[in-house]
Formats: structure tokens, sequence, C-alpha cells
């Protein structure tokens, strides 16, 4: 029959204690230069060395070579005292849990009395000292304030704040604390290979997890690995197993099925959890964990290796991928979602339900405004709140919500959905506005009515160029009206003044009706020309989502995700160029109708994918690895981490400018366009110039 390891390896020295030099080094100098005092307090976590550190002080002050700080371990009392000795008598060891009474204090004074039987001092350590009632405490006052010269007290206990106020004023207080994992991970290596047991990669971040930075409790899980090795190996399954944690398998897929907004992949992975025996907590409790690190890995990057420990290579570079793919600011979401879900876990009838709940919020795309940053493009995010003409239905509107629309916008809309919605309006103009979804954001400015002089200046918005046009404005969308607001540049008269606009059968007044071409003047006093045809945006909307598989292709894309490496290894047999580029840049998304989405975390990796013909050559690696016949799609995802190419996928300009298009705007004092340098001002003390104005769908085509 063995001992316990952490009995057989108990340190002898203050050498041999790790993850104390805060404590030990103080102790060590104090031994070298006599001077010793009559009372410590060890305090700290269980398992962090205090009782330990207790004996060792005792063996340096009762060796005989004292005054040092390295026991000889050749004299007698430093052979009672060593590990497996049989002990001292002038060495008492008292559990104060079980003597924290008034007579155990008057016990302890007694026999505090005599002289030690052979040694130098007569030591008492009192463990656990924070279960002394304060009346065992007051009678054990005196002794300890004023104790014989051959008294010494070591106090250790997990709560220093239970002992009273006037023991531990009366000591030195040495505060222990948890080792950190990559000192017990070497420590573990180092009694591993003394015992002569082989250990497989990614058991040690294991064991040091479950130890929680305690070093007794993580050898007393090692002890139970040690125990149950096979062959003298203990692998990283039965470890998993044995202690019940998530295996890494199922966390990669878990995690990149919600990259890859694969519903039917996310909801397989739950089923698998829950098929499998695991604990629904512990999973999210893991899931967490593993969303931490990649959250360490999108923000430090290649620097994140000491806050992550010991992870295999393949691991790490797994990581890394879904660290750029998702983006740090997907991953905060998803770690802010999980530790919620995690702490309604708790008591909770039915953990599995709420895992499907949460699984099913992280894959519900975030509904951030302008305000908190540029919107992360994901896959499925079809429908997320902030893009115009999304959010209603075309002809649902009423025009009480119109008008509140109207009135709410101006704190509700940011710039870029501003632009849009002002497009929108620019192209349908009031014939088209009954077909057209009714906005969220702040209607264009109408023509100015005959309180002219009253009308202030339009209020200064910012317009994205790049944004993608709004529903309404495609290509098949229907054209313009031929208005002011939709004109062809055109040639300009002198200012006139605006038209009153016609009166409604209430008796207030309307917007005036648009130009038809050939007119003689518009709103705005000037000459009209033909009307521009409509000019289809230059970037079109982002690609919906895939809907949710419903045959094999769930299955295919988790046999894919857990494959890839064949894949990309075979795709490095055909054409290094295509591994060079998808290996570290892609992750594999769903699969929908044999089409394969790829995820890349920047614009230009698409471009070079879709432009070097890399598509082919992945497919056919593809059905080299796994027979699986896919064409391979190309898209954008949120890649906002260190050097990634911001949420937004987009890598164009932005342009500002200083107050509504030049069509709406209303007239003033001469202005520069900014960001065209060069551009010629507009005529002082007139509108601005239309024949310089061009129509806001041409520019934007031109962004």
């Amino acid at each position: 029959m063995t001992t316990a390891l952490y009995r057989r390896y108990r340190p002898d020295t203050f050498q041999d204690v790790i993850g104390q030099d805060h404590v030990t080094a103080p102790l060590m100098a104090a031994l070298r230069g006599d001077r010793v005092t009559h009372a410590y307090l060890f305090s700290g976590p269980r398992g962090c060395g205090k009782t330990t550190s207790a004996r060792i002080l005792a063996r340096c002050l009762n060796c005989e070579q004292a005054p040092t700080d390295t026991p000889c371990g050749t004299c007698p009392s430093c052979r009672d005292l060593a590990t497996g000795g049989p002990g001292s008598l002038d060495v008492v060891e008292i559990d104060a849990a079980s003597h924290n009474g008034v007579d155990d204090a008057r016990d302890l004074r007694e026999r505090a009395a005599f002289a030690p039987a052979r040694d130098r001092y007569k030591i008492f350590i009192l463990d656990e000292a924070h279960m002394v009632t304060p009346q065992g405490f007051n009678a054990l006052l005196k002794l300890v304030e004023e104790p014989p010269a051959h008294v010494k007290f070591i106090f250790a206990t997990t709560e220093p704040e239970k002992v009273i106020g006037t023991i531990r004023s009366r000591t030195h207080h040495y505060p222990f604390r948890l080792v950190p994992p990559d000192i017990l991970e070497g420590y573990l290596a180092q009694l591993c290979g003394a015992e002569g047991v082989r250990v497989g990669p990614g058991v040690y971040p294991l064991v040091v997890r479950a130890g929680g930075g305690s070093v007794r409790d993580t050898l007393s899980v090692m002890d139970q690995l040690i125990g149950g090795a096979i062959d003298g190996a203990v692998d990283y399954e039965r470890a998993v197993a044995l202690l019940g944690y998530t295996d890494v398998t199922l966390l990669d897929s878990c995690v990149d099925a919600i990259a890859g907004a694969d519903g039917a992949g996310v909801f397989r992975v739950v089923d698998r959890v829950v098929a499998s025996g695991h604990d629904p907590r512990r999973f999210v409790e893991d899931l967490l964990q593993r969303l931490r690190d990649l959250l360490v890995l999108a923000l430090a990057g290649s620097e994140a290796g000491p806050a992550l420990g010991s992870l295999p290579t393949d691991q790490l570079a797994r990581m890394e991928v879904q660290a750029r793919t998702v983006g740090a600011a997907g991953l905060s979401r998803a770690a802010d979602l999980t530790a919620q879900a995690l702490g309604q876990m708790v008591g909770a009838t039915s953990p599995r339900l709420q895992l499907e709940l949460l699984m099913a919020r992280l894959l519900v795309p975030s509904q951030r405004g302008g305000a908190a940053g540029v919107p992360t493009a994901q896959p499925g995010a079809a429908g997320m709140a902030g893009q115009p003409g999304q959010q209603r239905a075309a002809g649902q509107s009423s025009p009480a919500s119109q008008a509140g629309a109207a009135g709410q916008a101006p704190q509700a809309a940011s710039g870029r959905e501003m632009a849009a919605q002002i497009a929108q309006r620019v192209a349908a103009g009031p014939q088209g506005s009954a077909a057209a979804p009714a906005p969220a954001a702040p209607s264009a400015p109408v023509a100015p009515s005959t309180a002219g002089p009253e009308a202030g200046p339009s209020r200064p918005i910012t317009v994205d160029w790049d944004a993608p046009a709004a529903p309404g404005m495609g290509a098949g969308a229907p054209s313009a009206p031929a208005s002011a607001a939709s004109a062809a540049p055109m040639t300009t008269s002198a200012p006139m003044a605006p038209s009153a606009p016609a009166a409604s059968a209430h008796g207030t007044s309307a917007p005036a009706a648009p130009s038809v071409p050939g007119a003689p003047a518009d709103g705005w006093g000037e000459p009209t020309r033909t009307a521009a045809p409509s000019v289809p945006s230059a970037q079109p909307a982002a690609p919906s989502a895939p809907a949710v598989p419903a045959g094999p292709g769930a299955a295919d894309a988790e046999m894919l995700r857990a494959r890839w490496e064949e894949v990309l290894d075979a795709a490095k047999r055909s054409r290094r160029a295509t591994w060079a580029l998808v290996g570290p840049n892609a992750q594999p998304g769903p699969i929908n109708g044999g089409t394969l989405t790829l995820l890349f975390t920047a614009p230009g990796l698409v471009g070079a994918f879709d432009n070097g013909g890399h598509g082919p050559i992945l497919a056919a690696a593809i059905h080299q690895a796994l027979g699986l016949e896919l064409q391979v799609h190309a898209i954008v995802t949120g890649g906002d981490g260190p050097g990634g190419a911001g949420g937004s996928g987009r890598s164009g300009r932005r342009r500002r400018t200083s107050g509504a298009p030049a069509a709406l705007r209303p007239p003033g004092p001469a202005r520069r366009s900014p960001g065209r340098p060069g551009r010629a001002a507009e005529p002082p003390g007139g509108p601005h110039r239309l024949g310089r104005a061009r129509p806001l769908r041409a520019r934007a085509a031109d962004g």
C-alpha cells in the first residue's frame, strides 16, 4: 500500500516550497540573521503550504546547526521532523478544530511551562486556528503575549479575520497564495517523471484546473489519474472522462457552428452533450472558459501564451482561427451571454432548456447601433436591427407611425441609416411612398414653405457613401420621378425665390408636386432637365444566411469542420497557394444546397479567393478528402481582432458631408465639399448649384 502523492512529496526545506517566494524568502532571511519572533500567523487557501512551512520552520529552529535557513537533515531533530518521520516531543501539532475551548487553552498553558525534552525550543503548531472560540483565545492571550523564552507559536488558518485582533497583533502575519498554473504544471511534470508515468498532451491543464491552484488538491487529482493509468500512461480521453470535463472536440464543434451561424450544427452539439451524459452546467462553464481563451487570443495575439497556459500546438492553431473568425466584439458578447446563462442555471429545474436557449441567443445577431461601433457582418444576420428598410413589410406603416418616426429619428438613427433612408426617399419620391417600406429614421427635408425666412438650415448629418443601398434602390427598383431631388446634373440660372407649395384640401400647406421633364423650374427655382436613369448601388447587399439545412447538410457541415485539417492537407498537395490562403484565414460555415459557405475575416481575402480561382481547388480537395461534391462560396464575417478587417467586412472609404445631400439642401452661403479637394465652391448667397450636384445614387455607385 502506498501513501498519497502529496504526502510522499511534501517539501522538507523552504527551497522545495513552490509558488510562495514572498513568504519563504523573508522567513529564510530571519532564520539566517537569528531574528525569529515568538509567534507567527500563516494564512491562505487550503493546500497552499501553510502547515508544511510551519513544520519546516520548526526543523530550522531546532536543527543542531541553528541559526540556519536549511535543515541539515542528519541531526535527530531533523530526522524526526522529516517527511515520514515519527515526530518530536518538542514540536506539538494541535488541531484547533477539536481543541478550541477554554480547557484546551489551560492544558496548553500547563504544557508550555515545561522546558523542551531535547531540542532548543518547544514549538506549538495550531492548525485551523480560526476554529478556536473567543473564550479560548482569551485564555491563551497572556501566554501568546509573554511566552517563556523556549516557547514558539505558529498559527495556521484559512480565515485570518476570525482570529481575534489581540492575537493577530502579537504575531508576524504571512499570507500564502494559490500557486500559478504554469508553476504547477512544471511541478506535476517533475513528479510524474519521478514516478515513471507518461502523461499525454492536454492532461496537465485539466489537472491544474481541477486543482484550482491548490497544490494538495492538484496532487490528489494527479494521484487519482496515476492510480487508474493503463500501462503507465495517462491519456487525455481518460482524464476528461474521469474529471467530468467537456471534450475539446465538442467545444470546437460548438464554437465553429456558432461562428458559421449554423443552427443545425449547434443543436446537434447540444444533443451530443446530453446523449453522452455531460452535465449541461459543466458544458456551459467549459464553453465560457473557451470563449475567454479565444477573447485573450483575439486581443493579445501572439503574446497570449502566458495567459493561456500550456496548450497543444494543433489546438492553439484551431483557436487562433476561431478567434479571428468570430472577432473580439463577437466573443465578448458571447462570453457575456454565456456568463449570464451560467448564473441562471444554478438551481434550474431544466438545465438542458437553459442550454438550448443560450445557444439560440448566441446565434441571434447582435442589435448594436452605429454609436457602439460598426456592426459585425455575420452569416445569418438578415433582419439585423439598424439596417433600413428591413424592419417593416411594404405597405404596413400607417401615417401616424411615419410621423412618429420622423419626429423621433434625430436621436435614433446613425449617419449610415440616415444616408440610406434619404437616398430611398430621393429615389422613390412622393409617388413611390406608398409602395416603399416605412423607414424608422428621419424623413428627408421637404421643400421650404412660404415661411421661408423663418426656416433654419437643415441639421448636419453624416453620410456613408459606401453603405449598402436600402431596399427599393437596387436595379429592380422603379425608376425615380423627374424631380429636382433625383435629376441629373443640371444647369442653373439666377437664384429665384422658392415657389409656394400647393394648399391641401384641409387648408394646410402640402409639399409641391414633383416636376416633370420639360417643366420651367423645380421647387427651388431651378430649370429642370431630363431625369437620369436609376443607378444601381455600387455594393450589393450582404448575402442572406442560408436556411438551416433540414437534411444531411448539417451532418456534412459537422463532419467537414471536424476533418478540416484533412481538407487543408489535400488542398496543400494540389495547390500550396490555396492552402496558404485558406488555412490561417478561413473557417468552414454551413452547407446548404450543395454549397459550402467559407467564412473569411476581410474583404480582401474574399477577393483574393474569388479572383485566384481557389474555389474549384478547394472543392476538389473536399471531394478528395471527404467524398463530398460541394461548391464553395466565400463571404466576409466579423474579424475585429488584432489585424482584423473590422466588423463590417468592408474596406471602402467613408466620405462625410456637412449637411443634407445637395439636391435637398436649402439656399445658404457658399460651401466647399469636404473630402473632394479643389472642388469649386457654391455661388455665395445662392442655392447649391444643381449643375455640380450629382445624384445621390450615382455617388453611391462611385464610392
